[in-house]
């Protein structure tokens, strides 16, 4: 062979080999990655929820969006790994990782602003704005234990790849 078929031939050899793993692409989640998207969903929410109900409490120190802005900045370290382990899975299945995930951010945000839109403002506020305040009190170990709750309302967008334990 000249050298020119055996670049050819890795080449078509390489092509062969990316296609056969992003066909045997994993489309499940490990539990990792299943509490990784409910904990970016519960933060998408919370400042969608935040931004909608700032308003709720004028009269106290801290709006509600202050709120959700300090709870941001206390688990920011949470919130990348969490991306981190979405961003990975993503770049496991040949996604963009990054075009993936603003996806996922965006559609969580849209779910909960459609509530939004249909309820009267009050209303959306006095069943939704609770929310920042919980999520606001709670630590780094009781956050992840609410992002590890799955809920039938809130299923996540894999299967799991074993069953829950």
């Amino acid at each position: 062979m000249t050298i020119r078929q055996n670049a050819i031939f890795f080449i078509l050899i390489s092509l062969l080999f990316v296609t056969a793993n992003q066909a045997q692409a994993r489309t499940c989640y490990t539990m990792p990655e299943a509490e990784a998207e409910q904990g970016i969903r519960i933060h998408s929410e919370l400042m969608v929820i935040s931004l909608n109900c700032q308003h709720l409490y004028p009269q106290t120190p801290m709006t509600l969006y202050q709120k959700y802005r300090l709870f941001t900045s206390r688990n920011a370290n949470l919130f990348a790994e969490y991306e981190r382990e979405l961003y990975n899975y993503f770049q496991q299945r040949g996604d963009k990782p990054e075009v993936a995930l603003n996806a996922l951010r965006t559609k969580f945000a849209n779910r909960i602003s459609n509530d939004a839109a249909k309820m009267r403002p009050d209303m959306f506020c006095s069943y939704y704005g609770e929310r920042i305040d919980k999520a606001a009190n709670m630590n780094n170990m009781e956050l992840r234990r609410w992002a590890g709750t799955f809920f039938e309302k809130y299923p996540v967008q894999q299967p799991f790849c074993t069953a829950r334990r």
